[in-house]
């Protein structure tokens, strides 16, 4: 008899696969955090390629090169995914439509759906209406001001930004929780429709909740916004994780 998966109440049916720069710290025990109200329907498995630093030149550029991306997602579609999402935010400086060609070709290439960080980010501020943008980042202002031009181009502004300065991809890490939440409190106060986390090494998912409590806007974290997109493209309810902030309650389903 061949060995096929079997339909056991204690095996999740649907698998993410998530591609994560190398360096990262943060996004997959926030990932598992996040998902652990519906860990009976889904799992996520994680596949890495080399990112350690964020800047505005071609040695940075070149770490998010198609080959090295794409052979991740080949060694993640060995797990069989559902979907493979690129949890990453590179898009948000060197242009959305990269992140559209990408998922394109992961699609391709391995024949499952794909999604992005970007993507789901850029489909959040649509559903919430989003026309200005509070911007918390760990990055240097050159690529700040990038991601603000890159919005800019399709009608949204940020008014209001704060950022760590940093350009080591392991260092976002080490910025703790309470500050992550301090700058979303900064940009949410000074009038922001929305805050955005724009990084999935940053400690932004666990935060969200308690800044939209207090500032009545939603704050869209990168990590949770891949998997919030994911979950959407799968077609399943988002609402279970809405403990984590109003993404998850927003289109739920």
């Amino acid at each position: 008899m061949p060995q096929t998966e079997r339909p056991e109440s204690d095996v999740p049916p649907i698998r993410i696969g998530m591609l994560t720069p190398s360096s990262n710290t943060v996004l997959e025990p926030a990932t598992n955090a996040l998902v652990a109200p519906i860990s009976d329907k889904v799992s996520v498995h994680f596949g890495r390629f080399r990112v350690t630093r964020i800047a505005l030149d071609g040695d940075s550029d070149q770490q998010f090169a198609d080959d090295a991306i794409l052979g991740a997602a080949d060694l993640l579609a060995d797990a069989r995914p559902s979907l493979i999402a690129w949890n990453g935010t590179a898009a948000s400086w060197r242009g959305f439509d990269i992140d559209d060609r990408l998922c394109a070709m992961i699609e391709e290439r391995t024949g499952c759906p794909a999604t992005s960080a970007i993507v789901g980010l850029n489909e959040a501020l649509a559903l919430f209406g989003v026309r200005r943008l509070g911007l918390v980042t760990p990055y240097t202002e050159d690529v700040e001001q990038a991601i603000a031009a890159n919005y800019a181009r399709i009608g949204v502004k940020v008014v209001a930004a704060r950022r760590s300065d940093l350009s080591d991809n392991y260092a976002f890490a080490t910025i703790g929780a309470a500050t992550v939440r301090e700058m979303c409190r900064e940009v949410a106060s000074e009038g922001a429709e929305a805050v955005a986390v724009v990084c999935t090494n940053m400690r932004g998912p666990l935060v969200a909740r308690a800044v939209e409590d207090e500032y009545n806007v939603p704050v869209i974290d990168s990590i949770a916004v891949t998997l919030w997109t994911a979950l959407r493209k799968l077609g399943l309810d988002t609402a279970p994780l809405a403990r984590f902030g109003r993404l998850f309650a927003a289109g739920a389903g």
